[in-house]
């Protein structure tokens, strides 16, 4: 059972998973009706697989392709 607030667990580790080439994206949802932290990729694959943890203090680790990931103009 998790000993952090999911928002505490995404802040301490936010930096490290961005850190992963392929990584877009980190936030935080609900998986199956629980806390899950969710890590958005350009693309899946079995090594990026390997290099995101499954759980991170005690929370699912859900990745979701989303493809690159662009901030619209200001206008």
């Amino acid at each position: 059972m998790p000993q952090q607030s999911i928002e505490q667990v995404l802040k301490d580790h936010a930096d490290e998973l961005m850190a992963i080439a392929g990584v877009v994206g980190v936030g935080q949802s609900l998986c199956a009706g629980k806390d899950c932290l969710h890590v958005y990729v350009v693309k899946n694959s079995e090594e990026l697989a390997r290099k995101i943890p499954s759980e991170i203090e005690g929370y699912h680790v859900e990745i979701i392709t989303t493809g690159e990931i662009k901030a619209l103009p200001d206008n």
